[in-house]
């Protein structure tokens, strides 16, 4: 059980660095804006790219101000006039949306999709709600109760000395 807890631990601490040093995240779809692609319900992994490297085709998350960030196929790219020359002015449409979204989105950088896994964002937005923090919580302290809690040297029996003449 130590073991398996600790193996858990490590990796958890190895993907946690990863995504920090590629700028990788998860982002949870609640839409169906880019169906049959990626549906509603389903979690993809991006990672950032600069906008210049952005192409035609791609699915691409970009921030928007005040708003929650959108992810949908790109329709267009064009260099932004008079800024930035990593910055481009992009156009976008969700796979399953008929016209484009109603404004360019100027960017410097994006997330590009890598792949979606359906039908997994329920659960891993399930993972920060009270009842299953508190279980996460409660298993935690268990176990490092039980490996912390003091114990009897279990080779106490077998050193103990026998009375002579006695089998």
């Amino acid at each position: 059980m130590l073991v398996l807890a600790a193996a858990t631990g490590a990796l958890c601490i190895a993907l946690t660095i990863a995504a920090a040093v590629f700028d990788i995240r998860v982002t949870l779809f609640s839409t169906g804006s880019m169906s049959p692609t990626i549906p509603a319900g389903a979690a993809a992994v991006a990672r950032g790219i600069p906008a210049s490297e952005v192409r035609v085709g791609d699915v691409v998350t970009v921030e928007r101000a005040g708003k929650l960030p959108i992810t949908h196929r790109v329709t267009s790219v064009v260099a932004v006039p008079d800024g930035d020359p990593e910055a481009r002015r992009i156009t976008m449409r969700g796979d399953a949306n008929v016209v484009e979204d109603p404004f360019p989105y100027d960017v410097e950088c994006v997330r590009i999709v890598m792949f979606s896994v359906p039908g997994i964002a329920p659960l891993i937005a399930g993972v920060g709600t009270p009842p299953v923090m508190a279980g996460v919580t409660g298993a935690a302290t268990v176990l490092v109760v039980a490996i912390f809690w003091p114990r009897r040297d279990r080779g106490d029996r077998s050193r103990r000395r026998r009375p002579r003449g006695r089998a």
